[in-house]
């Protein structure tokens, strides 16, 4: 265990924005799975905006790379202009 407040605070801190940083991923994972399952193109062209939002924001927080980012963006778009 940590002796410094300082130290005990960065515990605190860290494992806050772990649990946080863990469920921004989380849901964006799920709305990209959303996308990739989604058969109709209207209702996938209605989640991609949402998506790319959240993409960016994780990209920002640094919680991914912004590379990946890129290339997930990208690759959902490309799912989407495929759909009929």
């Amino acid at each position: 265990m940590a002796n410094h407040k300082s130290s005990i605070k960065r515990i605190r801190q860290s494992e806050s924005r772990n649990i946080r940083n863990r469920y921004q991923h989380k849901t964006t994972r799920n709305v990209v799975r959303d996308i990739r399952a989604a058969t109709e193109k209207k209702e996938a062209e209605v989640l991609l905006p949402k998506a790319n939002s959240m993409l960016d924001k994780l990209a920002k927080r640094n919680i991914i790379h912004k590379n990946k980012a890129a290339n997930l963006k990208s690759s959902l778009q490309k799912h989407v202009a495929g759909l009929n």
